[in-house]
């Protein structure tokens, strides 16, 4: 049986490349569409063409001569058709009786082959069934099971649509805006006239955001164009406009004023950078390990988000408490919107208790969700509370709440800056919410700590010198001068920035760092080297 390439994975896998034609269909499709096209359509739109263009082929070599059948008659002259080998064209210049016991009498065909000159033999008028017919026969009746365009799509469009990218953004005369492609000389002209009404409308409503839609009520721009090309022209014209930013969801185009956005969402706020430290991850024991995985700092790991969003436990850390944000870890990234260019999304989260929403801004690049300081102020959250997040109703909603409990006095961490330095001690506070007790710090000046934070800053201090300052401070509270490891990862980031890799390293790397099992430490500063 003949076999379309088309139908083959090594077709798709291995021989497959974009051609100029290939890029000539797209600008003809989107001229004939007249609407943006997404790279999806597009891909289809090639695979299509290379599937229709090998069945045109298949029909105009069949359409050379008559298709040769073994159990037809025929004469000198006959121009003959073999699709079995490789649709050979030939022309019969002589006959001769046959025969076969079994296949009975029969004429011998020969045929001289025109791509080279050679003669060859074939049977005709076979009264019995010849396997070069039911080759034949399955050219001129596609097979049971020919897979379409939709079914090939659904095997091997991802491969065919990172090449047509690659191969699409070599093209000067086309643009790529938010997923869509069109042709850049056919878009609306959008003049700064317009671009400043646009301006003023987000002004009067509060900076955004708005979507084009809405934007193209008001701006009166000419109608002479479809609305879908009007809006992926304005959304153009906006992007190159540094006034505006495009702050939506994958799917969702929303437009804000970027003068009116939050500083830490547009300047991502140090306290939350993590500048990498070196360190030997083959230190780490099968328990600093799994207590590793437990915190899940956003900035530990290859940082590879889960794919589906699920419900999420987590630890409120020092630097989020204090700057109104959330971690992006990558448990917890499937559980907020994504885009395709925007580098900060506007998202609602939902308190589950009161059902407020809560404005914030999803900020990859800098891993954090910013907008929560006002909701862990009014709910009295200290460091070291649990929070859950779980998804929402809709795509890329969240809803968040705490474990709430009758608020009573309990002892707890408490840090208090002195001489410019960071101490600890134990008071009684009223705490109303579950938290890791381990982790839990109270922090009245949350000041008097970025003061000591810029210190370290401008000193430069390590990773270990950091730790070996703050360890006797938290070993005191302990009647067995003991800290847990949790504990100083929490009590480190109020100062330096630091996943717990790193500050699990250095406990194991240090000499002046005993362990005592089960994760706690004790610190020998006679041990300490100053390194």
């Amino acid at each position: 049986m003949f076999q379309r390439l088309t139908q083959t994975e090594q077709y798709w896998t291995k021989d497959f490349a974009i051609e100029s034609e290939d890029l000539e269909h797209v600008n003809n499709r989107l001229l004939e569409e007249e609407r943006p096209l997404s790279i999806e359509e597009l891909a289809m739109a090639v695979m299509r063409r290379r599937v229709d263009q090998e069945e045109n082929e298949l029909r105009r070599s069949l359409g050379k001569g008559t298709v040769y059948d073994p159990s037809e008659h025929y004469a000198i002259g006959d121009t003959l058709v073999f699709p079995a080998l490789g649709f050979a064209v030939g022309i019969v210049c002589a006959v001769r009786s046959g025969s076969n016991p079994e296949y009975g009498e029969f004429d011998v065909i020969q045929v001289e082959f025109k791509r080279n000159n050679r003669k060859r033999e074939f049977a005709s008028g076979l009264a019995k069934p010849h396997a070069l017919r039911a080759a034949t026969q399955a050219l001129l009746l596609p097979p049971k099971g020919l897979l379409s365009v939709e079914d090939l799509w659904r095997q091997y469009g991802k491969l065919v649509r990172r090449k047509l990218v690659g191969a699409l953004r070599h093209q000067s005369d086309l643009i790529e805006m938010f997923g869509l492609w069109f042709v850049k000389g056919l878009l609306t002209e959008v003049g700064v006239g317009y671009l400043n009404i646009a301006e003023a409308i987000l002004d009067i409503n509060g900076g955004g955001p708005i979507s084009t839609s809405e934007l193209l009520k008001d701006l009166g721009l000419p109608h002479e164009s479809r609305e879908e090309l009007l809006e992926y022209s304005l959304n153009y014209a906006l992007a190159q406009d540094e006034r505006f930013d495009e702050v939506g969801a994958a799917g969702k185009v929303m437009w804000y004023l970027r003068r009116l956005e939050p500083a830490d969402v547009l300047y991502p706020p140090r306290r939350l950078a993590y500048s990498a430290v070196p360190y030997d991850r083959s230190l780490l024991n099968l328990n600093l390990r799994k207590l590793e995985t437990e915190l899940d700092d956003e900035w530990s790991g290859g940082w590879e988000p889960a794919e589906e969003p699920r419900e999420v436990t987590f630890v409120l850390t020092y630097p989020h408490w204090r700057q109104g944000t959330l971690p992006l870890s990558s448990v917890m990234a499937p559980l907020f919107p994504t885009s395709y260019e925007a580098p900060r999304i506007r998202c609602t989260l939902r308190d589950s208790h009161t059902q407020e929403e809560i404005e914030t801004w999803v900020v990859w690049e800098g891993r954090f969700v910013f907008g929560l300081g006002a909701w862990y102020r009014a709910n009295d959250l200290p460091i070291g509370a649990y929070l859950h997040l779980s998804p929402g109703s809709e795509p890329g909603e969240a809803v968040i709440r705490f474990g709430t409990r009758r608020s009573q006095r309990e002892w707890v961490r408490v840090a208090q800056v002195q001489n410019g330095q960071l101490l600890f001690g134990m008071q009684k506070r009223s705490v109303g919410c579950d938290y890791d007790d381990m982790m839990m710090i109270h922090m009245d000046d949350p000041v008097s700590a970025d003061e000591v934070w810029l210190r370290i800053q401008e000193r430069s201090w390590s990773l270990a010198e950091t730790m070996v300052r703050l360890f006797p401070e938290l070993a005191k509270l302990s009647p067995q001068s003991t800290v847990h490891a949790k504990t100083l990862y929490s009590a480190v980031n109020m100062v330096y920035r630091c996943p717990p890799g790193p500050i699990f390293a250095e406990l194991v790397r240090q000499p002046c760092f005993v362990s005592m099992g089960e994760n706690y430490w004790k610190f020998n500063p006679n041990l300490w080297s100053g390194g």
